[in-house]
C-alpha cells in the first residue's frame, strides 16, 4: 500500500486568505489577499466612508458589506482593520480620530460582533510603515524604518524587527507640533509640511497644482514650497536623531514630485546631519495602498493557528 506524500499538492492545505481594510477620510478601501509572504492580491473594493457616523456603527456596517462581499470570493480568515488618528492598537479602541468625528470607539469589538471572524486593528500610518517594512522600501533592511507620508496631514512611523512603536496610539503624531519661531510661528507642522497644508496656503485646489505652478517658477508656490521642505527636514532630522533609523520612506501624494522633493530634501538632511548617519532616504512603494497592505498584515497576526500559513503550506497529516 503506497502512502501519499506529506507535501503532495494534493494534500496541501490551501493558504488562509484575509482581507485589509483602510478606513479613510472619504473612502473605504479593502483588499483580499493570500496570506503568507508573497501576499497575493485576489480581490480589491473601495467604497465612500459614512460621514456623521459619531458612533462608528455605519462604517462598521460599511465594512461588514466588504467582508460579505470578500467571502463571495471563497473563504475568509481573518480582517485587518486601521482608521486614521489617535488609535490604541491593544484596546482595538479609535481614540480619537478628528476628521471621522470619533471619540474613544471600540472599532474591534464592533467589527468582530458584527463579522464573526478575527480581526487585527490598528492605525493608518502604522499599518503603512509596517507595509514599507515587510514588502515595500524597507523590505530586506535589517535597521528600522521611519515611514512619513505626506498626505491630506502629517504622521509618522517608526518600525523596528516588524513592530510598531505605539505608545497608547500617540506615537508619530509630528504634524501636531506647534512651531513656535520665525515667520511660520503659531502654524503645526501639518499647516505646513503636509500635502493639504500647501494647498491651503497657496490657494490651490490641491497639492498637485502647487507642484505645477512650482515647477513654472511661480513666487507665492516656490516659497511655499521651500517652507514645506525645511519642516519636513527638520521633522526628518529629528527622527533620525532621536531613533536612528536606517530607511526614511517618505510616501502620500507628494511622494509623487519625485526629484523636486527629494532632491531638496535630500540636501536639507545632509546639512543637517553633517555629523550623524544619514538614513537613505526612499520613496514609497505601495502608495496609497501602503495602508490596506499592512491591514491585512495585521490580519495575519490574529489567524487561528491552524490557518497561520506557515501551517496552510506544511502539508497533509502524517
Amino acid at each position: 500500500m503506497t502512502t501519499p506524500l506529506r507535501d503532495s499538492p494534493a494534500r496541501r492545505a490551501p493558504a488562509p486568505r484575509v482581507l485589509g481594510v483602510d478606513v479613510g477620510g472619504t473612502t473605504v478601501k479593502a483588499r483580499l489577499v493570500e496570506a503568507g509572504p508573497d501576499g497575493r492580491a485576489l480581490w480589491e473594493r473601495r467604497v465612500p466612508t459614512p460621514r456623521g457616523d459619531t458612533d462608528g456603527r455605519r462604517t462598521v456596517a460599511a465594512v461588514v458589506g466588504l467582508v460579505d462581499a470578500a467571502r463571495e470570493q471563497g473563504r475568509l480568515d481573518a480582517v485587518g482593520l486601521v482608521v486614521p488618528g489617535i488609535v490604541d492598537d491593544e484596546a482595538g479602541t479609535a481614540v480619537a480620530s478628528v476628521n471621522l468625528g470619533w471619540r474613544d470607539v471600540p472599532l474591534r469589538a464592533l467589527l468582530e460582533r458584527a463579522s464573526s471572524v478575527p480581526v487585527g486593528f490598528g492605525q493608518d500610518v502604522r499599518a503603512g510603515a509596517l507595509a514599507e517594512a515587510t514588502t515595500g522600501a524597507g523590505a530586506g533592511s535589517t535597521g528600522g524604518l521611519a515611514f512619513v507620508p505626506v498626505g491630506t496631514g502629517l504622521a509618522s512611523a517608526f518600525v523596528e524587527r516588524g513592530e510598531s512603536l505605539v505608545s497608547g496610539g500617540w506615537a508619530g503624531e509630528i504634524g501636531q507640533v506647534v512651531l513656535t519661531s520665525g515667520p511660520l510661528a503659531g502654524l503645526r507642522v501639518e499647516d505646513v509640511a503636509s500635502a493639504g497644508g500647501l494647498a491651503r496656503r497657496v490657494g490651490a485646489e490641491n497639492a498637485l497644482a502647487v507642484v505645477e505652478r512650482v515647477r513654472a517658477a511661480d513666487p507665492e508656490a516656490t516659497t511655499a514650497w521651500h517652507d514645506l521642505v525645511a519642516v519636513l527636514a527638520d521633522c526628518l532630522t529629528w527622527i533620525t536623531a532621536v531613533a536612528a533609523p536606517v530607511t526614511l520612506v517618505v510616501g502620500g501624494g507628494l511622494a509623487g514630485a519625485g526629484a523636486l522633493l527629494f532632491d531638496p530634501l535630500g540636501e536639507a538632511l545632509d546639512e543637517r546631519l553633517a555629523h550623524s548617519r544619514r538614513p537613505a532616504l526612499v520613496p514609497a512603494v505601495h502608495g496609497d495602498g501602503a495602508a490596506m497592505v499592512g491591514a491585512a498584515l495585521l490580519a495575519e497576526r490574529v489567524l487561528p493557528a491552524e490557518r497561520t500559513p506557515a501551517e496552510a503550506t506544511a502539508g497533509g497529516a502524517a
